[in-house]
């Protein structure tokens, strides 16, 4: 897969990125050489091999799970600036 000025423009222009024309053949080129390097890592055999947590062997810690002193919500609710209907009412945010 190549990456051309036109694609890098339309990348940056979605990510919300000035990028000036001049720039534009330097920025494909660098996604050309990310795109690169992803297809050298598909190449690797990962068949057998475990996913990692961590680099040293660990387990992670666990809690019991036990049911808590929950039904709380006129509590929470108590310091919410605006709540409705038993829950959090926040502005609406649409650009």
């Amino acid at each position: 897969m190549s990456i051309d000025i036109t694609t890098a423009a339309k990348v940056a222009k979605l990510a919300r990125i000035r990028v000036e024309d001049d720039a534009l053949p330097a920025l494909a080129e660098e996604f050309n050489a990310i795109l690169g390097f992803i297809e050298q890592l598909e190449e690797v055999d990962v068949e057998g091999v475990e996913p990692m947590t961590s680099v040293t062997p660990q387990r992670l810690k666990r809690r019991e799970d036990v049911v808590t002193d929950g039904d709380q919500q006129d509590k929470v609710l108590s310091n919410a600036p605006d709540a409705r209907e038993g829950f959090f009412a926040v502005p609406k945010v649409v650009e």
